[in-house]
């Protein structure tokens, strides 16, 4: 039986969030006009004023944010509300230049708890569940995000953050917890160790996985679910517009809902950026509609993915983003093809090796270079030579089908390869670009 947390707008008419959806992003402009000099400057660079807009159909008149314009208002010219109105700050890792910090109020923080625990009761989620959050906390979204949607659900809450993974696993099984939240790359980690200590899928208490904050594949998903004995759900999110829970995945997994009650989506084309129709691959964008403190308009998330608006068997009404292929800013062109991580996962997996590997990108000679390292699973290590290189053959022929370009493969023993508790790094790019 399909749950819903909050019945009444997940399965609203296309009219009801048509009509919200145009309500609230006439307020927001208004708002974000009289509040945010940064982007009022922008949209009187086009020329604009807020009488421009009157309705959702008016939303491709609006100027673009990007990370830069993050980075350039930094830290305070994108509020939307003076600081006593403030009651936190989240932020980002800040690992390719400034942080992104996003403020809150408690309103805020209301309606990003709600969303999560949308996602929380799609995934089977009631106040009889015990709820681990193994996201980290503090400044990263995740775990408090999770956090506060487990406490509205009414699950047992218990917050592990990152890290620490004996422990983690001491809390899954002497607590019986049946959900676990963390990155897909931590889930992987956690199911390895726990195969280790000798636990097996029936022995493992757990029955969904929250799984976000990182790009994973398909034959991933399919991976933990096995190992785990969990059907394993996505969410999606981003510190920029609150954090997870801007769109989550019910349980036929047929793509995440957008909470369209909360943030209006577009794909367009990442280089002349036209909006596309449904369907089409190509850029996220997100207006956040009532964000009082941090209100982005029509936000390039640099992620690629598609939209579809067709009827969900779950009757949930809000449209769905398929999973992200990648981001813009993550793809690699290498010797002029367009590369991501999750294509070479998908060759890895599809071929039996855990997802646990890395990509060493270089130029020699004014050459790119592609090499990955695989990481062999205990049952297939082998110290025989020749087996070694009928393996790697086989993964490089496998890579050159999806690709479409040879790249270098090395597979190392098991455990070679430094294991992440929070987000993996899939990504060496070592040319001076």
């Amino acid at each position: 039986m399909e749950r819903y947390y909050q019945p009444e707008i997940e399965c609203a008419s296309r009219e009801e969030i048509i009509r919200l959806q145009n309500e609230r992003l006439v307020k927001q402009v208004r708002h974000v006009w009289d509040s945010v000099p940064y982007y009022r400057k922008k949209m009187e660079g086009k020329g604009l004023t807020p009488e421009d807009v009157h309705t959702i159909d008016d939303l491709c008149k609006l100027p673009f944010l990007s990370k830069s314009d993050l980075r350039e208002a930094y830290p305070y010219g994108l509020m939307g509300k003076p600081v006593k109105d403030c009651v936190r700050i989240q932020s980002t890792s800040g690992t390719t230049g400034k942080r992104v910090v996003a403020f809150y109020t408690q309103h805020d923080i209301d309606l990003w708890e709600d969303c999560c625990a949308r996602a929380i009761t799609a995934a089977g989620g009631t106040n009889e569940d015990v709820c681990q959050v193994s996201y980290g906390y503090g400044l990263f979204t995740g775990g408090p995000g999770l956090n506060g949607g487990s406490h509205k659900v009414g699950c047992l809450t218990i917050p592990t953050s990152s890290g620490n993974t004996d422990r983690q696993i001491m809390f899954i099984m002497d607590l019986q917890a049946t959900i676990l939240c963390c990155t897909p790359s931590y889930a992987a980690y956690l199911g390895e160790r726990m195969k280790e200590m000798g636990y097996g899928p029936d022995d493992i208490p757990l029955k969904a996985g929250i799984f976000g904050a990182e790009a994973w594949s398909e034959e991933m998903r399919h991976d933990i679910e096995k190992t785990l004995g969990i059907k394993a759900y996505d969410i999606y999110g981003l510190t920029e517009l609150s954090g997870p829970g801007v769109a989550f995945e019910r349980s036929a997994q047929q793509g995440m809902h957008i909470n369209e009650d909360h943030f209006i989506a577009e794909i367009i084309d990442p280089v002349t950026e036209e909006v596309l129709p449904d369907g089409t691959e190509g850029e996220l964008v997100f207006t956040s509609l009532d964000k009082e403190a941090f209100p982005l308009l029509r936000y390039r998330t640099r992620d690629i993915c598609t939209l579809t608006r067709e009827p969900c068997p779950c009757g949930r009404t809000h449209v769905r983003m398929g999973k992200p292929k990648g981001r813009t800013d993550d793809m690699l062109i290498i010797r002029g093809v367009n590369v991501f991580p999750s294509q070479i996962e998908t060759v890895l997996i599809n071929n039996g090796y855990a997802a646990n590997y890395q990509i060493i990108v270089d130029r020699v000679n004014n050459t790119d270079t592609l090499d990955v390292r695989v990481e062999m699973t205990p049952e297939m290590f082998t110290d025989d030579i020749g087996d070694i290189q009928k393996m790697q053959k086989t993964l490089v022929e496998g890579l050159r089908s999806m690709l479409g370009l040879t790249a270098k493969v090395t597979l190392v023993a098991p455990k070679t390869i430094e294991r992440s508790e929070g987000k993996a790094v899939r990504v060496i790019d070592r040319r001076k670009l």
